[in-house]
């Protein structure tokens, strides 16, 4: 009898660590769109997807210039879209996102330094507002990327129950 009654408490509690959610830690007393920490259950799938890199906007620029890529918010929301669509076709969402490790390269228009503010300006329209799943975050500025016309790379990792 005992040894049912163990059987059947470990699968309650079985049951119960499944039905565990994702869940985000926010920033004590801040609206700032991250999350401080992001904790999954033993149930989450997780999917690393690559670094990604802006598209071109501007064929007729050479492509080894900045101007054929945009400035750092043109190339945000240019890489956040393109991880949007991997996401999709993993029937993933941006919601998903637990994770992101953000690089970015100095600006020269700025001054050689990173344009946080344009970053912030297109990783809002993604993160935060309509969609306030926030990842766990990382920005930091690096001397290059693989194109000198490169001012972001993004990597993220998605997980889902």
């Amino acid at each position: 009898m005992q040894r049912l009654a163990f059987l059947m408490a470990a699968a309650i509690l079985t049951h119960t660590a499944g039905a565990q959610e994702i869940v985000r830690h926010k920033i004590p007393n801040s609206d700032f769109p991250i999350a401080q920490a992001v904790t999954l259950p033993p149930n989450a799938t997780i999917h690393f997807i690559s670094g990604q890199v802006p598209p071109v906007v501007d064929k007729a620029a050479n492509p080894d210039t900045i101007a054929a890529y945009g400035d750092t918010k043109t190339q945000t929301v240019g890489v956040l879209k393109k991880i949007e669509e991997i996401l999709k076709s993993m029937n993933l969402a941006m919601g998903d996102v637990v994770k992101m490790q953000v690089f970015l390269v100095g600006d020269p228009a700025k001054g050689g330094r990173a344009d946080i503010k344009g970053f912030m300006e297109g990783y809002t329209q993604f993160f935060g507002g309509a969609q306030p799943n926030l990842p766990a975050r990382a920005v930091m500025q690096v001397a290059g990327l693989n194109s000198p016309g490169w001012l972001v790379e993004i990597e993220v990792v998605a997980a889902k129950k």
